[in-house]
């Protein structure tokens, strides 16, 4: 750093000293911006790191994995053919079942208590896994008093018991479990009664590894596998191997990336994950209008000493320089409190909640949740970010610094006029935004979108003088002198206004923008509700999406309910997740009674086509249309319905649904169980008499259940009550966004007329002379910021209004697949400009009261 420049900060800190809480609330305005995206950042890293840690502890490190596609996998004698390749050393048979288990009541406590646990079993050869997977090879607890187990010595006999289980630590840790134990696990066909003999070293979610024979017989899956890892000959070439062989695979069958299952996980989150460092970015540019307006206030308080500076040498681009560094000072400062508070949020929030961003996008698994994961490029972004915010909020009082001139500023006539800003920037920003609005998603996200918002808030902000003038034109011309004079100045001091108000139009914009579209998102989610819960009462097998391949209501429980007293009517569905792509999460398969008019219980965009002859009708979800590209007319081929000689699926309509962001696929139950000869079911909606009690009826559901079946049952009041109080937990950050927005912009105002004022001090001592009190030199820059609040109150409107539309109509769909209506909430924007206008002129006689506390009229006389 040059020695002049050196010097010069010392000037800087006595000022951050004289004045260290506007610094400070700079500071730390840039630290918000900067401790979100970085948590947000490590907490995606750490939460990845750890589910990559325990992909390779489950999977290994084979050459190559041969995975089937749908929930049949893969037939079970591709293994003989594989095991006898010359290419091939070992090959690793694996069954992967989602279930839920519990351990036996009578050692660990009635399951109903704590519930069944979602886990996944894990059924693999133990002779062969080791060379591929060591940490699936199960480790039997000594002694194993088992009678299998009594001449075993080495453990090499109990690992093939039919009866044994080996959990991972989650799976203890969960369901509280010891060697010697009883677990039960849900099957299809039936609770399985299992022997906890010893554990895997597997980390991750909770897992429970069983000998591969067991788990086929015990989950009514012979002669099937999930996968085959494949540990090849040395000196293989395994692509060259994997294209021979390819011919010859099986219908279903696909080779399967090391990193398939990691980039499924982060593309769970990336959505939400982008969305969250988009307010992050909002925060951080409202920190930016805060440094923007704390080094205003700070160059108008200073200008003598500046003066006085150029006086003695001091060049003007030395003086911009100047400014420039203290705010990069205070940039970095700030960011790099937000990287350790960032850090500290990361910390809390993956031990709070497991690394699921506040989403739920990732597995919970009991204990302090991951470690933490530091993205260093990340972290430097979010840091290099931070300092950028505030030295672009600085740039505009640097120049202002820059074109200072030392003569007439040391005789207090404040800084030369500048130039008159061309109007050509503030409409070509508007038409960028515009067209990038247009443009479709980069990567499946909506970039460009983001991109249109930023450009439309930055055209409004630079058209604010030339929009703010054209509208105090519209006035009339006022009788009363001190309001005249107050109209006329707001009328011709353009780029005063651009400097008072630019922070409120910003501010009011995007709370105006994230209000229409939260409110527009809860109005169709409450739409959308009404339609989708159409019963008094539903009921569901108490397990995750994920396990219901295994997890299911028995037949005679459906009858049961039919048969209660106060009961109606009953709707069985089914729930079946499919897996389509290596990359995306499953979409899930509905079957259940569609009927004649499937828009009598599907929330469809459009009138239905007609059904064709000979095929079956299907419908998919708006995410589902958006995530595969399926248009109505369109045929479909999901894993097992696509056999040869079953009927072709064709898309009748496309219908709305907030519950599943990955897509879902309806299909008339009686069509599901003709293709499929699968007649389980999973959910239960139940419609009562008029005058029956809900409880009754509950109780006797519970009953007819039994002691071995857990069932989640929930009425139509206490879904919506609770799934519109999950919506605002979500959207909760957005009311906090908005209210630190309006405060930098009120904090904004304050600065500005503080500066103001001061520059004005000769101004104001005029006016004292000429007879006006302090009180009326008060209310005449009261009377001047109303009329530029005013004005740019209906510009912030405008502007938000015209960004909300870019958010709901264009963001969401790229983001979430979602569609909705644009939903104004008349009642609130009007509070809200109201408030702001209230406030804003509040804190502008507040700010010009104090900052002219100095007798005007000694001002006069510093010219002498």
């Amino acid at each position: 750093m040059p020695t002049m420049l050196r010097a010069l900060l010392r000037l800087s800190l006595a000022e951050w000293r004289h004045h260290p809480w506007r610094h400070g609330v700079a500071l730390l305005a840039v630290a918000l911006g900067v401790a979100l995206a970085s948590s947000v950042q490590t907490i995606n890293a750490s939460a990845l790191a750890e589910f990559a840690q325990a992909v390779r502890s489950v999977n290994g490190q084979p050459d190559a994995v041969l995975a089937g596609t749908d929930r049949h996998g893969l037939p079970d004698a591709l293994l003989a053919r594989l095991a006898t390749d010359e290419a091939v050393a070992v090959a690793s048979p694996v069954l992967e079942v989602d279930t839920q288990g519990w351990a036996e009541p009578a050692r660990a406590g009635a399951y109903a208590a704590a519930g069944p646990r979602p886990l996944r079993v894990a059924g693999v050869d133990a002779l062969q896994v080791a060379a591929v997977a060591p940490a699936l090879l199960p480790r039997p607890a000594a002694p194993d008093r088992h009678p299998a187990a009594a001449d075993d010595r080495d453990g090499r006999v109990s690992v093939l018991d039919p009866d044994a289980a080996y959990p991972n630590p989650a799976a203890l840790a969960a369901l509280g479990l010891r060697p010697g134990d009883t677990l039960w696990l849900q099957s299809a066909a039936g609770a399985q009664r299992l022997r906890v003999a010893g554990s895997v070293a597997a980390a991750g979610p909770p897992l429970v590894v069983l000998d591969i024979a067991a788990a086929q017989h015990r989950f009514a899956l012979a002669g099937r596998l999930s996968r085959v890892d494949l540990r090849l000959q040395p000196g293989t070439d395994a692509a060259a191997w994997q294209r021979g062989l390819g011919a010859a695979l099986p219908p279903g069958a696909r080779w399967a990336a090391a990193d398939d299952a990691l980039q499924r996980v982060s593309n769970l989150s990336r959505a939400y994950r982008v969305n969250l460092g988009v307010l992050a970015l909002v925060a951080l540019l409202v920190g930016g209008f805060l440094v923007y307006s704390v080094v205003a206030l700070s160059v108008a308080q200073r200008t003598p000493a500046l003066a006085l500076l150029g006086v003695l040498g001091l060049a003007a681009r030395e003086r911009r320089r100047l400014i420039l560094v203290e705010s990069a000072l205070v940039g970095a400062a700030g960011s790099a409190l937000g990287l350790a508070a960032g850090a500290a949020l990361a910390a809390l929030a993956l031990r709070l909640l497991g690394g699921d961003l506040g989403g739920g996008y990732f597995a919970r698994v009991d204990g302090a949740g991951p470690a933490l994961h530091w993205p260093w490029p990340a972290l430097a972004g979010c840091f290099a970010l931070g300092t950028l915010a505030s030295v672009l909020g600085a740039w505009w009082p640097a120049r202002q610094a820059e074109a200072l001139q030392p003569a007439q500023a040391l005789k207090g006539l404040g800084v030369a006029a500048p130039r008159p800003a061309p109007r050509w920037p503030g409409p070509a920003l508007l038409a960028l935004g515009v067209a990038l609005a247009l443009l479709p998603p980069v990567g499946g996200l909506p970039l460009a979108a983001y991109a249109a918002v930023a450009a439309l808030l930055a055209g409004g902000v630079v058209l604010v003088p030339t929009l703010v003038q054209w509208l105090l034109a519209r006035h009339g011309r006022p009788r009363h002198a001190l309001a005249l004079l107050a109209l006329q100045r707001a009328r011709f001091a353009r780029q005063t206004a651009s400097a008072t108000v630019a922070g409120v139009v910003a501010s009011l914009a995007l709370s105006v923008a994230l209000t229409v579209m939260v409110a527009s998102f809860r109005d169709a989610v409450t739409d959308w509700l009404d339609h989708a819960l159409p019963a008094d009462l539903y009921a569901r097998a108490n397990a995750s999406s994920a396990a219901a391949d295994q997890v299911f209501l028995p037949e005679s429980l459906v009858r049961a309910a039919a048969a209660l007293p106060g009961v109606q009517r009953v709707l069985a569905s089914r729930q079946v997740p499919l897996a389509l792509s290596p990359l995306q999460p499953p979409l899930t398969l509905l079957a259940r009674p569609l009927g004649a008019d499937p828009a009598a219980t599907l929330p469809l965009l459009a009138p239905p086509a007609a059904a064709r002859p000979g095929e079956v009708g299907v419908f998919v979800s708006e995410p589902a249309a958006a995530l595969y590209g399926w248009r109505v007319g369109d045929a479909l081929r999901l894993p097992g319905l696509d056999a040869a000689g079953m009927p072709a699926l064709r898309v009748r309509g496309v219908w709305r649904d907030y519950a599943r962001q990955f897509g879902a696929v309806a299909i008339d139950a009686a069509d599901y169980r003709r293709l499929s000869g699968d007649d389980r079911v999973n959910d239960l909606a139940i419609w009562l008499a008029p005058g029956a009690a809900p409880a009754a009826v509950e109780a006797g559901l519970r009953a007819a259940a039994g002691p071995a079946l857990p069932l989640e049952l929930a009425s139509t009041a206490t879904l919506r009550a609770l799934s519109l109080r999950i919506f605002d937990r979500s959207f909760a950050v957005t009311y906090y966004l908005q209210a630190v927005a309006i405060a930098v912009g009120l904090v904004g105002v304050a600065a500005s007329l503080s500066a103001q004022v001061l520059a004005r001090r000769k101004e104001f001592g005029l006016l004292a002379h000429l007879g006006l009190t302090r009180r009326q030199a008060t209310a005449l820059v009261g009377a001047e910021a109303a009329a530029w609040l005013a004005a740019g109150t209906l510009v912030g409107l405008a502007l938000g209004l015209a960004m909300a539309a870019v958010l709901v109509f264009v963001v969401n769909p790229q983001s979430f697949h979602w569609t909705m209506p644009l939903s104004l909430p008349a009642g609130r924007l009007a509070a809200l400009a109201a408030a702001v206008l209230a406030a804003g002129t509040a804190t502008a006689l507040w700010s010009a009261r104090r900052a002219a506390g100095r007798p005007a009229v000694l001002a006069v006389k510093e010219d002498w």
